[in-house]
This record gives structure tokens, sequence and C-alpha cells, in this order.
């Protein structure tokens, strides 16, 4: 079972417009309103793929009961701390006429400084709950499905963390869960990246912007990314995932590096994709497929994704 993190949740509105003019009032009935941020929807595809999966949030302010709701009306086990802090809002504008997606963000509120301190006492509670039940003669279709009773074997975490949490949350989560054995999927940056690579995750996934801004290489040098990419897998023991849009994906395990073509398709709504990717990819690894099946697979989902209204979904509705 996979437990997924990520610790900015947002509420994703999406409206459709055939086109947008600039200064003007702009109107339309096709709009929904949809439980986002990158770590609900990995969970949301792992669903989707018939995966059983538990994400790890914080949340505060009157829209978490929208949030939760809308969580249960998609089946998402959703385990999380009071934060004290508002859910931002997300927006996306498709416009038909150019085949555009804008995406407007708002930046996280501040979270209440016993946030930090809560997140890492639940993950840890769910880790030693997963610890108990390895180790019981117990099987887990026996058991009732709730938090102390997961049978966890793969950490995904993803995104950046809300404002107020500090550098340290995501590398400590990252060495506990190696150290309980589990597989370990990064999709995340910065610091939170480079401090984590000590621990030897076992694939990490930035796109190609953040890889770059992450490292600080230069974008025009592709031999010198490729050394770069190399280095990172062997020297961390880690696998190794550039996803870049609709351009070729790469990639690298120990001394190998590959590169894979991802195939033009009609977007209609690109948001999600990327976690679409880490869901299935997560998916096929779980299932024993080779690192290259396993991103065949990602490129698969991120496709159905970009084919839907709908973020972070393979299918127009859970089933």
């Amino acid at each position: 079972m996979f437990l997924t993190v990520c610790l900015n949740p947002t509420l994703q509105k999406t409206l459709q417009f055939s086109s947008v003019t600039s200064g003007a009032v702009n109107r339309t009935g096709e709009h929904r309103l949809d439980v986002s941020g990158k770590g609900i929807n990995v969970t949301r595809v792992l669903t989707q793929l018939g995966k059983k999966a538990v994400h790890l949030t914080q949340l505060g302010g009157d829209m978490r009961p929208l949030f939760l709701s809308l969580c249960e009306q998609d089946g998402l086990d959703v385990q999380w701390v009071e934060s004290n802090s508002q859910i931002r809002f997300c927006y996306t504008l498709l416009t038909e006429n150019d085949n555009c997606v804008t995406e407007l963000v708002e930046e996280s509120q501040t979270v209440d400084p016993q946030t930090e301190p809560k997140i890492l006492d639940k993950f840890d509670n769910l880790l030693e709950n997963n610890s108990s039940l390895k180790s019981s003669s117990l099987r887990l279709a026996n058991l009732r499905f709730d938090a102390s009773a997961r049978g966890l074997s793969h950490l995904i975490i993803s995104g950046k963390n809300a404002a107020g949490f500090s550098d340290n949350v995501i590398p400590y989560m990252v060495k506990k869960a190696k150290e309980k054995g589990l597989f370990v999927i990064l999709d995340i940056r910065g610091n939170d990246l480079i401090n984590s690579l000590k621990y030897e995750p076992d694939v990490i996934k930035p796109n190609m912007e953040e890889f770059i801004a992450t490292f600080g290489i230069g974008t025009n040098d592709p031999q010198k990314l490729r050394e770069l990419v190399l280095e990172i897998a062997q020297k961390h023991n880690c696998r190794i995932i550039l996803t870049n849009g609709d351009k070729k994906i790469l990639a690298a395990e120990k001394e190998n590096f590959y590169e894979i073509e991802v195939p033009k398709v009609k977007a209609v709504n690109t948001i999600g994709c990327g976690d679409a990717f880490t869901a299935g990819l997560a998916s096929a690894l779980e299932n024993g497929a080779d690192f290259k099946t396993a991103i065949n697979e990602g490129i698969r989902c991120g496709t159905l994704n970009a084919g839907l209204i709908r973020p972070g979904v393979i299918k127009a509705e859970l089933s």
C-alpha cells in the first residue's frame, strides 16, 4: 500500500472558455471544483489504478470541511493535522480557440508553528503501526482497513511544502521510511531534494526545469546534464526521471541512461499530468515492472490525464 505526502493542499477551480478577453468580463457555464494538490492527484490516480493509498497532509480554515467532503466523494483516505491555515485555491483557465491552459496559483498561508511536530508525529505513527502489522501473524485481508492496519510498502512525497515548514521535514520522512524498508519516490525540488539524497531514495522525479534550478546547470549543455544525472544516480544509489512536458524524458539507473519519447497528443488540461505520471510509474514498479516499462506506464497515465478536463485523473469519474 502507498503512503502519499503533500503538505500544500489545494482546491482547484477549472473554468473552460472558448476564448478570454483581457480587461473584460468573461463568463462561462463550464466549470468545476476539485480537491487537488500534487499528493491528492497522485492518490486519486493510484485509486483509479486499483491501488490502496493513504494521503497525509495539513488542513485548516473554513474550507477544510469542503476539502474533506470532496476527498470522501473521490474515495480518498486522508490523514491530516490541524494547521490553522486556510487552504489555498488555484485556478485553471482552459481556452478552446487557442488550446491554451493557464494556471493561476495562490501561494499558501503560513501554517501554525505546531503543525510541523504534529505532522511528523502523525507520520511516525503511520510507520510504527505499519511496522507492527508486518510483524504480526494476521493477514491484512482479515483486518479492518484503517489507519492502524495499512501494510505500507511505498512512500511518495510530492510538491513544495506550505510556508512555515522547515527544510528538515521531508528529509526526516525519507530517512525514517528507508529505515522501515519502504520504497521511496520523490517528486520534489530544491533543498528538500538535495537534503534527502543522502538517505538514498529509490526514485527522484523532478521535472527538467526543477532539476536545472536545483542543481544549477545550463540548459544548453546536454552532455553536462547527462553526466550530472548519471553522477547523482550512482552517488546516491537512486533512479532519476526528468520529465519535460511533451519532450523526451531523460532517465538514469546505475550506469544506464535513457531517452524516452513522449507521444504528441492534443491536450485538454495538462494540470496533474506529472502527478498521473508519478502514480502510473509507482503502480507499475509495485507490480514488479522494470524501470523503462514503469516509465512508459507513467507516460500512459500522464497522457490519459491530458485528455480530460478534470485534473489529476485517468478516468472521467472514479468507478
